[in-house]
């Protein structure tokens, strides 16, 4: 017999259990190696970018180190001399497992966000260099992009050299910037001062990358209102395709005036030789063109589908109130024998005819006014839809009517039957007319 001090016989630990502690290990190991290679990233970058620039990556790490202290206590029961179960083995090198993936992708996540700016910092030099000729090779293009706008003057119109007119100019002046910008990243960098030499070198690079921007739009600005021009002549006679169209649609006060409004816009065409915007004359003849399409549509549509005419939408109206006049007297009066079938159709009836109303408007309703073309359709499926939901609560009332009513016994004279006589069948429904009053009153 073991004695009452004696040891636990060690856990053994096979299958998906082994292969958990080998992978709890593994992620030991890594984490504390990724925790060391952040920490000599740290100290580059806090040197490179300083402190500011680095101070959400060294919360992380000091967050990290506080939990993988945990992860390392928990590896540490797992082998010290007190033997455990099963369970309590795979439940710490799950938590082992799970705190150092947090452990890695948190640290990652800080490290790819300083990624591009440490790898700047390291290759300062080199862009400085960089940055030199790109603004020297950018400043040869300023010239050049004037002498396009010239020439793009005597051919557009001013509304159209808008967008680019003003581009050389300011190139020159972001690359003015640029260059002082390389000047004071140079300087403070050979003074030791690394995080105001990263600041005006990211500016400088920044400045670099607008003007070579702005003078690839001067360039490009050519080619796309060549390119608008070629367009707006098949645009223009596919608007003349359209009118042609449209004189066989319906003639709806809408397609007449989305024509009118395409024509107008074909006679604002500036004849041959006048400066042009061929970017404002796309945008509105696309526009009246895409007016015109859709009016026509809509005509076709409506065609094929014809409004229903005003006196069937107040036909309509006039029966669902019939049906809901008649429904309410016979609900009403004989409240305590109608079921909630009939009473729910009924509200469901009321509720739909005053979505007339407020679709339409109290005096379309009365009939007063015509309904607005508009709501014509929907208006006549809300009065139908209540004239039905009135009509079928006045047939379920009728069915609780009957069924509350006695039934005649015909082996009983005098009872109402037809083998009984009326003078007693009138004396036996006064009688139960009584009684039912009794009981429902």
């Amino acid at each position: 017999m073991t004695g009452f001090w004696g040891r636990r016989a060690p856990a053994r630990i096979t299958g998906e259990d082994a292969e958990l502690a080998r992978r709890a290990d593994a992620a030991l190991i890594a984490a504390d190696e990724r925790v060391r290679l952040a920490t000599d990233e740290l100290a580059f970058a806090e040197a490179e970018l300083g402190g500011e620039v680095t101070a959400p990556l060294r919360e992380v790490l000091a967050a990290v180190r506080h939990h993988l202290g945990e992860a390392f206590a928990l590896n540490q029961l797992n082998h010290d001399h007190i033997p455990d179960t099963p369970d309590e083995l795979r439940t710490r090198n799950a938590r082992i497992v799970q705190l150092c993936d947090w452990a890695q992708n948190l640290i990652d996540e800080r490290m790819t966000a300083l990624a591009d700016r440490i790898a700047r910092a390291r290759q300062a030099p080199q862009i400085l260099a960089q940055l030199g000729a790109d603004i020297q090779a950018l400043r040869g293009r300023v010239e050049p992009a004037r002498e396009v706008i010239g020439r793009l003057a005597a051919r557009y119109a001013a509304g159209a050299l808008r967008r680019v007119d003003g581009n050389p100019g300011e190139a020159e002046q972001l690359l003015g910037f640029a260059e002082h910008g390389a000047r004071v990243a140079q300087d403070r960098r050979a003074a030791g001062q690394r995080e105001p030499a990263n600041t005006a070198l990211e500016a400088a690079t920044e400045s670099v990358r607008r003007a070579r921007t702005l003078l690839d739009a001067v360039d490009g600005f050519e080619i796309e209102a060549l390119r608008a021009e070629a367009t707006l002549g098949a645009v223009v006679e596919d608007s003349r395709g359209d009118l042609d169209a449209a004189a066989d649609a319906p003639q709806t006060p809408e397609v007449l005036a989305a024509a009118a409004a395409l024509q107008e816009a074909l006679a604002a065409l500036p004849a041959a030789g006048v400066h042009t915007d061929p970017f404002a004359q796309l945008s509105a003849l696309r526009a009246a063109n895409a007016g015109l399409d859709a009016a026509v549509a809509a005509a076709r549509d409506r065609a094929a589908h014809p409004l229903p005419a005003a006196e069937v939408v107040h036909n309509a109206i006039d029966d669902a109130d019939r049906q809901l006049a008649v429904a309410r007297d016979l609900i009403g009066g004989h409240r305590g024998w109608i079921g909630a079938d009939a009473r729910t159709r009924l509200a469901e009836a009321e509720r739909m005819r005053e979505e007339v109303v407020r679709l339409v408007g109290a005096d379309a309703a009365a009939g007063v006014r015509p309904v607005a073309e508009q709501h014509r359709e929907q208006a006549l499926g809300l009065a139908r839809r209540s004239g039905y939901l009135a009509a079928e609560a006045l047939q379920l009332a009728q069915r609780d009517i009957d069924a509350a009513r006695p039934q005649a016994d015909p082996g009983v004279p005098g009872w109402g039957g037809r083998g009984g006589s009326p003078i007693g069948g009138i004396l036996g429904g006064l009688v139960i007319g009584s009684i039912l009053g009794d009981i429902f009153d």
